[in-house]
């Protein structure tokens, strides 16, 4: 081999060693910086993934404020700094407390905690990011503040609660994943002194849990009335979650089974086949029991919001939560409320409270709301439930009944018509009885 081809050889063997040299300096720039990434235990705040927000993405998009980095510096909601702004000028006039103060409570590794919450790295220096923790901790108290102890409210100055449906829109946002900070830092500037000895004639120090529920007391998405919080042993970590354990059954499901059953008849389908529907007093939406042939469901209030705040709720569940029970609750819902006739029939029994302006929408809400969501057949929660409502349908003696009850029992004149039917039947019988007894006496010469 000739000198030439031996550099002609060598030259691409030290350019490639020289690329992938740079390449991996590169990669290891990369790597290193991972280390004070999210740690996976402290990550709460996510992205909604995209086969849930394509269905309907308003659902899960702030439409006034923005809370936290995800949102930060959209266009329509960009009226909404001001106001966090003078909130926050507000709460120093009436605390005394200084700027200075509350910024070095976000400390270095605060604020390292504060961006671990979140599923994605935040490209903000610290001075943005402070500000931005600053305002929008101190807009929510204020928000929460205000909301319990209307005596706060400068009626003059308060551009938003002066303005019922602004307050309104503001609620809707307060739940979105999306649009959240965690509750931790709110507990800090909360627990400041001079912010409890503003609070006018309370016994007791109010908690971000507390004023968290007030705020959200009139919620009437569900059975018309929001659990509290009473023994709650686990950290809340923002207001999607805080909704979500409100939500949550008391009880621990039953024991799994070999077989799991996952689907269920329609209302529709259990009407027929005789069931009936009881309006339950219980006050928790997971307490639909069915009892000797009758099926007892809490009461549904379906509004406008209702919506959006199941899907969020669903959202974190699939992001963070190793049981979906509210994924479950809205797949049982679906599987009984399938099309309009359904919704009439839980109408009758007073069990839906529709605010919505048709049969069709609720029927079509209902059944839009599983859409993207994925369900576990070995940690269903309903699953004995639709087990015995689907034992219940094969019975055949329960489908003639109720063919019976609703095709010729179902009102007093056609009892009558039956019993008048059947009396005809019995004498035209006894006719024919009669008269082949007379040809037989006849013809035996009697």
């Amino acid at each position: 081999m000739s000198k030439d081809q031996e550099v002609l050889i060598d030259i691409p063997d030290s350019t490639h060693m020289k690329e992938n040299k740079m390449l991996l300096a590169d990669l290891d720039n990369k790597l290193s910086k991972l280390t004070s990434f999210t740690s996976p235990s402290s990550c709460c705040i996510y992205r909604v993934p995209e086969r849930l927000s394509n269905i309907s993405e308003r659902a899960y998009t702030p439409q006034v404020v923005s809370i936290g980095p995800f949102h930060r510096g959209k266009e329509k909601l960009k009226f909404m700094e001001v106001e966090k702004q003078r909130y926050l000028k507000e709460f120093l006039d009436r605390t005394k407390i200084k700027l200075e103060e509350l910024a070095n409570l976000i400390t270095v590794d605060m604020e390292a905690r504060i961006r671990s919450c979140y599923s994605e790295e935040i490209p903000m220096d610290r001075k943005t990011f402070v500000e931005m923790i600053l305002l929008d901790s101190i807009f929510i108290i204020e928000v929460l503040l205000r909301n319990t102890y209307p005596t706060l409210k400068n009626e003059k100055q308060d551009h938003i609660f002066k303005q019922p449906f602004l307050i309104q829109d503001i609620w809707y946002d307060m739940w979105l994943l999306e649009n959240q900070i965690p509750f931790f830092i709110l507990d800090e500037f909360l627990n400041l002194n001079d912010v409890v000895s503003t609070i006018p004639e309370e016994t007791y120090y109010p908690t971000i849990i507390y004023l968290a529920y007030k705020f959200f007391e009139s919620l009437e998405a569900v059975n018309g009335k929001l659990k509290k919080l009473a023994d709650c042993k686990e950290e809340v970590k923002h207001f999607t979650d805080f909704l979500r354990i409100c939500h949550l059954p008391s009880e621990q499901p039953p024991r799994p089974r070999e077989k799991r059953v996952i689907t269920a008849p329609s209302v529709t389908q259990l009407h027929q086949a005789g069931v009936k529907f009881k309006l339950s007093q219980s006050n928790e939406s997971f307490d639909i029991k069915f009892e000797r042939g009758t099926l007892h469901i809490p009461q549904m209030k379906v509004q406008l919001e209702t919506e959006s705040l199941f899907r969020n709720m669903i959202a974190f569940e699939q992001r963070h939560c190793t049981d979906n029970y509210i994924n479950d609750y809205v797949f049982i819902i679906h599987q009984l409320v399938n099309t309009p006739k359904d919704v009439e029939l839980l109408v009758e029994n007073q069990i839906i409270e529709n605010w919505l302006p048709d049969k069709e929408g609720l029927s079509k809400l209902i059944n839009s709301l599983s859409g993207g969501s994925t369900l576990n057949p070995q940690n269903f929660y309903f699953s004995k439930l639709c087990e015995d409502l689907i034992e219940y349908c094969e019975k055949r003696y329960n489908k003639w009944r109720a063919i019976l009850k609703q095709n010729y029992f179902n009102t007093p004149w056609s009892v009558i018509s039956v019993f008048a039917a059947i009396f005809l039947i019995l004498l035209t019988v006894l006719q024919a009885v009669y008269s082949v007894l007379q040809v037989q006496l006849k013809s035996n010469g009697c």
